[in-house]
């Protein structure tokens, strides 16, 4: 039950960051035109500053609602979702951002019972006709009823929930969201916590003050970095020698999901990241810390980037406070498990990686192998490229190595690896796939057993 619990917040946690994360690049590209141009930017054009109110008010949650309306039922499905999703903005004095994640789907799933009502029933040579007409009337019947009906409603739960973040943030109660945001992240919820709750509110600050802590409360790359500096410094074996790498792409690269593993491979360190997320966040409270945008991926470039003009030293400040704190309490249960870690790294680690492989003995020719992460961006990126090119040096180079989102694994997939906290998520999306689980999808000892299993099965 918890298993199953835990997948369908993790789905629906993905479902809503789904909508974000393809139009990052909008968004980026929003907050750096927010930054550089409007009255206190820092190379101030009140031409260019006009970019920046229809870009927020219909650029951004048109394209959210297209892409939700696109996940549920393809390019059709997106079309009405973006009609519909117009109905909530036009008339608004918010920036219909949730609103946007609402009709967006909401208009690709009306299309889509409707097609699976008339599949088969339509007239041959009337199909286009039916196809045009019945996504006009649909589009156009969402419309109203969302800018009648959903708009206000909407409003008013972004009022509420502004009025209650500005409460916590005058308060000084910020901070405590580490103790929620910190574990929500290793769960792999850290593009839904992000995308999906904190930035709808962000950009309403963005619109009133010029800019919002909350961007900083996800993104901020200092608790992993803290965590990943005790390993480099006070582990031993493989932990040790991948930590380098790990600081590398998760600071400079913005992956935070490459200290998951380390976390889960100690659990009693989410006290060093919760700790390290909240003097940070107080940092940022009491220096007034904020950015213009969504810093996405959270690399400590993009937070340079969209940080406002004369506000960059309090980022940096709360960046580096919380690396600080978070590595001063994860020292010593690295240190702690030094020892043990390192028992674990030798002969009987890998004699474990054998065992684990064991199962894939059956699975007969391969010809394709994804990897999957939530969001199919990360470290299911890293991972593909690392067996990739370990099966190239094997010679078994016809064999498709590709990356996916977790929730996009195709069904012609036949081997699967991910996290192994996604392995149940991974078996849902696929069922006729083999799913692997690992701890670590970038350094793992499990890759060298995977490629002589496939190659002694192909031959």
């Amino acid at each position: 039950m918890a298993n199953s619990g835990r997948v369908r917040v993790q789905k629906f946690g993905r479902f809503m960051s789904g909508m974000v994360m393809p139009n990052l690049g909008a968004f980026i590209a929003w907050g750096l035109i927010t930054a550089l141009f409007i009255s206190t930017g820092w190379i101030p054009n009140e031409r260019f500053a006009k970019l920046v109110g229809p870009m927020l008010t219909y650029l951004l949650p048109l394209l959210i609602g297209f892409t939700g309306g696109k996940i549920v039922h393809g390019i059709r499905g997106g079309v009405v979702g973006a009609v519909a999703t117009m109905g909530v903005i036009v008339g608004a004095d918010v920036t219909m951002l949730m609103g946007a994640m609402i009709m967006g789907p909401v208009g690709g799933l009306c299309v889509k019972k409707f097609d699976k009502l008339t599949e088969g029933k339509i007239a041959g040579g009337f199909e286009m006709l039916v196809e045009n007409f019945s996504a006009g009337i649909i589009g156009l019947l969402l419309a109203l009823i969302s800018n009648i009906l959903i708009q206000p409603i909407m409003t008013a739960i972004l009022a509420f929930l502004t009025i209650g973040v500005n409460w916590i943030v005058y308060h000084k109660m910020l901070p405590f969201s580490a103790v929620f945001i910190e574990p929500a992240k290793v769960l792999f919820l850290n593009n839904a916590v992000n995308h999906g709750v904190l930035a709808p509110i962000a950009v309403e600050q963005v619109k009133e003050t010029g800019k919002s802590v909350l961007f900083l409360l996800e993104s901020n790359p200092g608790p992993g970095l803290g965590v990943l500096l005790a390993y480099w410094m006070f582990s031993k074996g493989t932990a040790k020698a991948s930590a380098p790498g790990a600081i590398i792409v998760h600071f400079l690269g913005g992956i935070h999901e490459i200290y998951f593993p380390y976390i889960l491979m100690q659990p009693i360190l989410l006290l060093a990241t919760i700790a390290g997320g909240f003097v940070g966040q107080l940092t940022f409270v009491i220096t007034g810390a904020g950015e213009v945008a969504t810093p996405s991926p959270g690399s400590i470039f993009a937070l340079i980037a969209v940080a406002p003009k004369g506000g960059l030293f309090p980022v940096l400040l709360g960046v580096l406070t919380s690396a600080i704190v978070s590595f001063v309490v994860a020292m010593p249960f690295v240190k702690k498990n030094a020892a043990k870690m390192e028992l674990e790294d030798g002969d009987d680690m890998l004699e474990m990686a054998k065992k684990s492989v064991q199962n894939m003995k059956d699975i007969g020719k391969t010809e394709n192998i994804y990897f999957a992460c939530d969001a199919g961006m990360g470290t299911s990126a890293m991972g593909a490229s690392k067996l990739k090119k370990m099966l190239k040096e094997a010679g078994k180079t016809e064999i498709k190595v590709e990356h996916v989102a977790i929730d996009a694994i195709p069904p012609t997939a036949q081997l699967v690896i991910c996290q192994k906290s996604l392995v149940d998520r991974a078996k849902q999306t696929s069922p006729n796939a083999q799913v692997f689980g690992i701890n670590n999808l970038v350094n793992s000892k499990e890759y060298k057993e995977i490629v002589e299993t496939i190659t002694n099965a192909n031959k």
